[in-house]
């Protein structure tokens, strides 16, 4: 049984998000993401102008006037969120952890989905794949997919993007609109996610948190690696070393927008100390400009 304040919590993350759906994502969603393609809608006249391709023969000999056949996109979708549930998503210097943040993100994108009577499934993923929700449509399916990104405690604690990728051709038959939200910990995981990424529209949703590029200056303090259980001591009030720590996150957030560039991934870089409402609508924004 769910604890009340779980409930809570996912009552309370879906007002939020299906108000901000509303009126802040409101025709964004509908406008970024193709359908499956074309589908039959009706047949009309030919005017001139008309793609000649298109024309019904069989109605044009049936009715001696030329007709053509009319078709819409095909809007349904199947969107797929691959969540981070790995240790260092548990890490959080501001207002929430990584993991919250991605799971009311989560919630909104999923909120966004089934406005548009899209289905939307959730693979949960550490180094093994922790939780498979198949794609559904309908409310209780969404706050099914919401507890599940909040409450699901995962057995593993690295990161293998790879596998999860590799896991979600496998479970799904059509091309899909998947997200990936992670902090992208890993590595080797370019290879598969470029092929993957010919058969479905991935979009990479990176979550950051502050404290992983600027060390704070609190004198020698030890820290320990989530991932691998690592513990590690230093002395943070040396500033050369704090000047290098940065650096070198800078660089590895540098390495990783050229990887996805290179391979066509769109990304949307999320900081937990800024407002991803902002970040997602331009990122939204964005891609419905480069579709014109």
């Amino acid at each position: 049984m769910i604890p009340k304040e779980i409930l809570k919590q996912v009552r309370r993350i879906q007002i939020t998000t299906s108000r901000m759906v509303t009126d802040v994502f409101a025709g964004q969603y509908h406008s970024v993401f193709k359908g499956r393609g074309m589908e039959f809608d009706e047949v009309r006249e030919y005017y001139p102008g008309d793609d000649i391709r298109f024309i019904d023969w069989n109605v044009t000999a049936r009715t001696g006037h030329p007709f053509i056949k009319k078709f819409v996109e095909e809007r349904e979708l199947t969107v797929m969120l691959l969540l981070d549930m790995s240790r260092s998503s548990y890490f959080g210097t501001v207002d929430k952890l990584k993991r919250q943040l991605a799971a009311e993100i989560c919630s909104v994108l999923a909120f966004a989905a089934i406005k548009n009577n899209d289905k939307v499934g959730l693979i949960g993923f550490t180094d093994k794949i922790e939780i498979f929700v198949p794609p559904r449509k309908g409310l209780r399916h969404i706050l099914r997919i919401v507890r599940e990104a909040l409450y699901f405690k995962p057995k593993g604690k690295g990161t293998n993007i790879s596998q999860a990728i590799d896991y979600l051709n496998k479970v799904t038959t059509r091309r899909t609109v998947t997200f990936i939200i992670s902090d992208f910990f890993d590595a080797d995981f370019k290879q598969p996610l470029s092929v993957s990424n010919k058969r479905h529209d991935i979009v990479a949703i990176a979550i950051t948190d502050p404290r992983e590029i600027d060390l704070p200056d609190i004198g020698i303090a030890k820290f320990r690696d989530s991932e691998s259980d690592k513990d590690l001591t230093i002395d943070t009030g040396d500033r050369g070393l704090r000047g290098q720590f940065k650096a070198k996150a800078l660089e590895r957030l540098d390495q990783r927008k050229k990887l996805f560039q290179s391979i066509s991934v769109d990304l949307a870089d999320i900081y937990t100390d800024k407002s991803y409402v902002r970040t997602l609508l331009l990122f939204f924004k964005m891609r419905s400009k480069r579709r014109r």
